[in-house]
């Protein structure tokens, strides 16, 4: 006769890993609900008791405020920018960025949307360097290679890229028409003006 396997209980998380479960359940219902949204909502989808939030956070604004700077931190983002193989050309490399750009503002704009905020959370205009200073640069070293073959210097590229992005996926901005990332890449390094032995429109 077999006796039944114990199962062993789950480690308990520490206070900081407690902290990001309850941020990583929060953030989701920020972007589908807004503000308002209440502890017990977030308990549930935390998967815990709604007073084990206040022995986290102080109150439900401070949670708020922790969520939203998580959600708009570029450190994901700069991750996968940093993992772009730069064995590729400089057109694809570029397209590579222009996709993981447009996933990260694409989200940021949903959440800002659903929040009412008319700049990222977290992001009131003193930040030395910006928030961006990270990305910025990562784009730089995908187009340095290639330096020899561009106008502009590689930084100057990189900030062009991002501005296109912006407008290109903002759907204030671009009219609820949005550009896709290879039409950004295109815009970048080919403009508009067609070659010689193109069809005129």
């Amino acid at each position: 006769m077999s006796t039944p396997t114990k199962r062993s209980r789950a480690a308990p998380m520490s206070p900081d890993q407690r902290r990001e479960a309850i941020i990583t359940a929060t953030v989701p219902l920020v972007r589908q609900h807004g503000l308002n949204i209440s502890t017990r909502q977030i308990a549930e989808a935390a998967g815990i008791a709604e007073g084990t939030i206040f022995r986290v956070f102080d109150d439900k604004n401070s949670l708020l405020r922790a969520a939203l700077e998580a959600a708009v931190h570029p450190g994901d983002t700069e991750r996968r920018l940093s993992a772009i193989d730069m064995d590729q050309p400089l057109e694809q490399r570029l397209l590579a960025a222009t996709e993981v750009l447009h996933e990260r503002l694409t989200s940021v704009f949903q959440l800002m949307a659903a929040i009412g905020f008319n700049r990222p959370p977290g992001d009131d205009g003193r930040h030395e360097p910006p928030q961006h200073a990270g990305v910025l640069a990562i784009l730089e070293a995908l187009v340095e290679p290639d330096r020899h073959r561009l106008r502009l210097p590689p930084a100057e590229v990189a900030r062009q890229l991002r501005v296109l992005c912006f407008a290109g996926f903002h759907p204030l901005i671009n009219e609820h028409q949005p550009l896709a990332p290879a039409d950004v890449v295109d815009l970048l390094l080919h403009g508009v003006m067609a070659d010689a032995d193109s069809p005129e429109y």
